[in-house]
């Protein structure tokens, strides 16, 4: 390696330095000889170099020969350093712009057929535009003007496009999209602001195509506007992005021309139009998994995490759906979480006390995704996640009852958080939930899971004192038979009813509808799970003297399902009409009842087959 140390030996060489002025002196000796005019050859660097080297000694020609290595490794070195540089800045959407700029040095000349267009044009919208404005006139003009170097002309009918865009409700010819490309492309800020303003109109109003939009190649000079130093036209070119975002080849599209950096950057916008619309664009890309990876790794969770604490609530609520989109998909949580040292659980905890109910609505889909793991879920349930919860339910929006009941839902499954969950407050808030909203599916499916998650605890006692059971009789009431949720709502009841507390407080609230009610689901075949859970909860029930007496109403239902339950290819429910005849043969009409019935011959086919059965069990296990 040569080094500095190195050059001083070099210099300090006697040898060298004797050898070289001797060289020297012979050569002004030649110079001088009289009358005679000497002539310097002249010799390239190489062949003077290649002389001064065989004058040098070994070790000085060592020297000098690291020093060239030395000095050929920094070159090179400099050179490929300057080219990536150079590839850099070329890259950069900033030369375009100065391109742009240089033009404008200049006074652009009207040529003459721009002139007569320009009249013609005027003409044409003199006489009405409204005749015949997408006519094949109207847009050969609005090519030439469009195509212009003159600011003047693009001006004109960037003008045009704004005027139909707000004055038009049909659909704009895929010709038209073709000037959009030169108006996008102007170096006039006008015409830049007329031209994306014009196309959001379009696009919001469905007047033009989305993907239409990419395949004829706007979508690069729209992206480039993302880097504009005007806010207008940054606010237009991520409305743009936004809507054209919707499509999921957009998306993709989007992602491959590198869109997402430039929104990164605006979502830090000071002004609230542009970061509304670069985070609404930044949503609806979330919506694709593959550009979800791609915003991971260019940076965006910190980014839409610090935009949670934003005082604008649109801005709140983007990001707030962008994470949430992000939170659906596992592999991110862990990213997700150790960002800020796990600030985003704080921030969307503290966002469910937001006074805009998207907000909070969208505060509880969020963590819902995130509340995969048992740790998560603690950390949640230790943030005082709770009291907030009961306070959504009692929401005057479907929208974030909805959320907070599926939240609680998914923290009522596991079991280190259940205690903690069976406190008065929330059951008082979902037993009035469960009341005031029983036609709801939704919040009687889910309030019935977390009843039943919570009712295999110690606590079960407070479940049954709560208004928690007379909810669910009245949405087992008022729940459509088709719903999956008539089935979490019987299910739960069920698993209550193995409670003698609870089966002597269902029986307080007995009356003729819920009796018919459960004596109808039990008999319908459609639905098998609704059938048997409300044929176990009248087994339950039966041994009460007032449940007797609400049943003796429907003697024929009851033996009608029963006779069903016996010749049904389930087990359980042979056992459990078996179980029930048992119980009612102890009253005398429902003895005489199944007396004049086909019982007796459906229970002896159930002997029959249990001896068949149990035969072929003692072979089977002689066998073994």
């Amino acid at each position: 390696m040569f080094d500095a140390e190195a050059c001083l030996l070099y210099s300090s060489c006697t040898r060298c330095r004797v050898d070289i002025c001797n060289s020297r002196q012979q050569a002004s000796a030649k110079r001088g000889q009289a009358g005679k005019k000497f002539v310097v050859p002249s010799l390239s660097f190489s062949s003077c170099f290649e002389t001064r080297m065989g004058q040098l000694c070994g070790r000085c020609l060592q020297l000098l020969r690291d020093f060239v290595a030395f000095v050929q490794r920094m070159s090179s070195d400099l050179v490929h350093s300057i080219k990536e540089c150079l590839a850099l800045i070329i890259k950069c959407s900033c030369l375009k712009q100065s391109s742009s700029k240089a033009r404008q040095l200049y006074k652009p000349i009207l040529q003459p057929h721009e002139r007569v267009t320009a009249q013609e044009f005027l003409q044409h919208i003199e006489r009405g535009i409204e005749m015949s404005p997408l006519g094949k006139d109207p847009l050969e003009a609005l090519r030439t003007l469009a195509f212009s170097e003159n600011p003047g002309l693009q001006q004109s009918a960037a003008l045009y496009y704004l005027h139909m865009s707000q004055h038009m409700n049909i659909p704009l010819p895929a010709e038209h999209l073709e000037p959009f490309y030169a108006l996008l492309r102007s170096a006039d800020l006008e015409v830049q602001q007329m031209s994306s303003l014009s196309l959001v109109n379009f696009l919001l109003e469905g007047n033009i195509d989305k993907e239409l939009v990419v395949q004829m190649g706007l979508l690069e000079p729209i992206l480039d506007l993302l880097e504009s130093e005007d806010p207008t036209v940054q606010c237009n070119s991520c409305a743009c992005t936004m809507t054209l975002a919707v499509s999921e080849s957009n998306r993709d599209a989007i992602g491959a021309a590198r869109g997402v950096t430039p929104l990164l950057s605006l979502a830090n916008s000071y002004d609230p139009r542009v970061q509304q619309n670069a985070v609404g664009a930044i949503l609806n890309l979330t919506q694709s998994e593959r550009i979800q990876q791609v915003l991971c790794k260019e940076g965006a969770l910190p980014v839409l995490i610090l935009l949670l604490e934003s005082p604008d609530s649109e801005v709140q609520y983007y990001s707030c759906a962008a994470l949430s989109n992000i939170a659906a998909n596992a592999q991110h949580h862990e990213a997700m979480l150790r960002t800020g040292d796990r600030f985003l659980l704080r921030a969307l905890t503290s966002l469910l006390s937001s006074p805009v109910d998207k907000v909070s609505s969208q505060a509880c889909v969020c963590l819902r995704n995130l509340a995969t793991s048992a740790d998560t879920q603690a950390e949640m349930v230790s943030q005082d996640v709770l009291p907030k919860l009961c306070s959504l339910l009692a929401s005057g929006s479907e929208d974030v009852r909805r959320a907070a009941v599926a939240l609680l839902w998914i923290l009522s499954q596991h079991p280190h958080n259940q205690d903690a969950l069976v406190c008065a407050e929330l059951l008082q808030s979902l037993g009035t939930l469960l009341s005031a909203h029983t036609t709801d599916p939704v919040i009687a499916g889910h309030a019935a899971c977390i009843i039943k998650n919570l009712s295999l605890s110690k606590n079960r006692q407070r479940i049954i004192e709560s208004l928690c059971v007379e909810g669910l009789l009245q949405a087992m009431l008022s729940i459509d038979m088709r719903e999956d949720s008539l089935h979490y709502v019987t299910s739960c009841l069920a698993e209550l009813t193995k409670q003698e507390g609870a089966t002597l407080r269902m029986v307080q609230r007995m009356d003729e509808p819920l009796t018919k009610c459960l004596v109808r689901l039990a008999g319908q075949l459609e639905h098998t799970e609704p059938s048997f859970q409300a044929a176990s909860i009248i087994q339950h029930m039966i041994d009460h003297e007032k449940m007797m007496r609400l049943l003796k109403c429907h003697i024929a239902e009851i033996q009608a399902y029963l006779e069903n339950f016996l010749t049904h290819q389930e087990i359980r429910f042979q056992q459990l009409g078996i179980s029930t005849f048992c119980r009612l043969q102890a009253d005398p009409e429902f003895s005489l009842a199944f007396r004049k019935s086909q019982m007796a011959k459906l229970l002896e086919q159930v002997r029959q087959q249990t001896e068949e059965t149990q035969e072929l069990l003692r072979v089977a296990l002689c066998h073994t």
